[in-house]
């Protein structure tokens, strides 16, 4: 931990060096997931040309690559070089409703780069954010990203936790963030829908929540103008009353964009996550 901490302190464009070599072993040599990656591709993009689907391919590989070189280096960036990397638009359509006092629902999926997203969001928010986080197996990572999350302030509260934390907390105006994207157990099986041409699997606890206790929903993409350098746009997704909403209506849309964002920039999507591992 703490060598990863004295290598965060690099400049980043030197960390990046590691990343290109780390690009050629994992797309070239390794061939990290290659079969995963091209067959969700394969599904996604139909239309487009195995060239075309190669460019994605590579693309890809050189921001999950980078990702890693991003997160070693979150650990020891400052609040101000984090705000020249990113941007966050629209910040106001959660903010001004946390000032009234409201609980705000923020669904995102996993599109570079969601960590520098998450740490932005908890330099600025700070106490008025709630990361909800699946945990993983490996105990030192774990508590890596465990702390370059909380650098800043703000909540992070793992995904089996969080109904108990829920109730403890719902009169704390905030954000809740979830990325909506995950896929769930066997046991968590509840909703199917079609999502970039197969039937694929998703939570629905964002919108069971934001319908039962009356919250607003936004969504979030996504924009990678160069190197380093992240642009995300919140925008409003739903809000209540719901009485007369749809079943499913807030997951429906939030699929809706998520395509929709994954078309505009599918090398930002990770496509090395075998989301598609349960059929129906």
């Amino acid at each position: 931990m703490f060598l990863i901490k004295l290598i965060s302190y690099l400049p980043l464009n030197i960390l990046y060096l590691f990343s290109d070599i780390l690009y050629l072993i994992g797309y070239y040599g390794i061939g990290y997931r290659k079969k995963v990656i091209r067959e969700n591709l394969l599904h996604a993009f139909p239309e487009k040309s195995v060239a075309e689907r190669l460019e994605i391919e590579r693309k890809f590989f050189r921001n999950l690559t980078d990702s890693f070189a991003e997160i070693i280096k979150m650990y020891g960036i400052s609040k101000e070089e984090l705000a020249r990397r990113v941007q966050i638009e629209n910040a106001h359509i959660p903010l001004d409703l946390i000032d009234k006092g409201e609980i705000v629902v923020g669904m995102t999926g996993h599109f570079f780069n969601w960590e520098m997203h998450l740490l932005h969001m908890m330099a600025n928010v700070s106490t008025q954010c709630e990361v909800v986080y699946l945990k993983v197996n490996s105990p030192f990572f774990e508590k890596l990203m465990k702390t370059i999350r909380s650098r800043f302030g703000g909540m992070l509260v793992e995904r089996a936790a969080f109904q108990r934390e829920y109730l403890r907390n719902r009169n704390t105006p905030r954000l809740i963030v979830l990325a909506a994207d995950q896929r769930p157990t066997k046991a968590e099986i509840r909703y199917w829908s079609p999502f970039m041409n197969r039937e694929t699997i998703f939570f629905e606890g964002a919108e069971k929540l934001a319908k039962r206790f009356g919250h607003t929903v936004i969504y979030s993409e996504v924009r990678k103008p160069k190197r380093g350098h992240y642009i995300f746009t919140y925008s409003l997704m739903d809000s209540p009353p719901y009485d007369h909403a749809a079943e499913h209506s807030i997951t429906d849309e939030f699929i809706r964009r998520t395509e929709q964002s994954i078309r505009k920039s599918p090398d930002l999507y990770l496509w090395s996550h075998n989301r598609w591992k349960v059929s129906r």
